[in-house]
């Protein structure tokens, strides 16, 4: 199957990020902090918000040795949460790189409401083409957004040129499972405008033709069904109130869009999980 043409790629991406809807709906939904899959314990069902921060702390975990003088790219950044979160947390200075324009300005807003302007910074550009020289960060982040990119190899390339020895590469990504049956991924396919998606094993071939050596793979497909039936149970739950703020053949779209991404993944179609890997020192 050929890749869509990458300019078309970033085009897709840029202009549904950049939308009217899609920015209110993540803004609303998720709290304007992150875009991307969090982690529930089964204690109860937290809120959106703390579910997506656990997932930013369960992979800063992962990592040793961040401090002051570590510089972490974070690729396809959304609104800076996680940036906010290791630049707080450890002293990193982080380097959001972000499609989306719109997404940038409040991340920007953020940073200085927050006092972070001078630990974070903001660059408009995309994960397959990175505005960074090669081997110059010590960490390249990312969560939920490779799966936007057509050339997902290129990605993890991208990734690997610009990590210093002995660097590490983490991230999470909705993905297909191994074994998913091709014809029943169609929905979800239809809703990112994509061929295909990405996989565990697909990403551990990639990582190593890049010369990435693997730390570990931590598989959590039932938390990508979880999070979105709690997404989607939160806007219609909202439905009336977001009404004129969002339109209703946005959220129409959304609702069908999220029962197709919690069918899969209660089906055993779909993946998601925490990947990890370094570049040799």
């Amino acid at each position: 199957m050929s890749l869509p043409d990458r300019a078309d790629d970033v085009r897709v991406a840029e202009d549904y990020y950049d939308s009217d809807d899609a920015d209110r709906f993540y803004f609303e939904i998720w709290g304007g902090e992150d875009i991307h899959v969090g982690l529930y314990d089964g204690v109860g069902v937290p809120a959106i918000r703390e579910a997506s921060v656990r997932t930013v702390a369960a992979m800063a975990r992962k990592l040793r040795g961040l401090g002051p003088d570590s510089t972490v790219l974070d690729a396809g950044a959304g609104y800076g949460g996680a940036a906010r979160y290791l630049a707080r947390e450890t002293g990193a200075n982080v380097i959001c790189v972000n499609i989306s324009e719109t997404q940038n300005a409040l991340n920007r807003t953020k940073n200085e409401d927050q006092g972070l302007a001078g630990k974070v910074s903001v660059l408009h550009g995309s994960f397959d083409d990175l505005p960074a020289a090669d081997a110059s960060v010590d960490v390249v982040w990312s969560q939920d957004a490779f799966l936007h990119g057509a050339d997902r190899a290129k990605i993890i390339e991208e990734a690997a040129r610009v990590l210093k020895p002995g660097g590490e590469l983490i991230f999470t990504d909705p993905m297909q499972a191994d074994d998913a049956p091709e014809d029943k991924l169609q929905p979800v396919l239809d809703r990112i405008h994509l061929p295909s998606m990405g996989s565990v094993a697909f990403y551990r071939a990639a990582a190593t033709k890049a010369g990435l050596h693997e730390v570990g793979v931590d598989p959590l497909p039932e938390m990508l069904g979880l999070h979105y039936a709690s997404v989607r149970q939160q806007l219609e739950q909202r439905r009336e109130q977001l009404r004129g703020r969002l339109s209703d053949d946005y959220m129409d779209r959304m609702v069908a869009g999220l029962g197709h991404w919690v069918d899969g993944a209660e089906r055993g179609w779909l993946n998601w999980g925490i990947l990890h890997f370094k570049k040799p020192a």
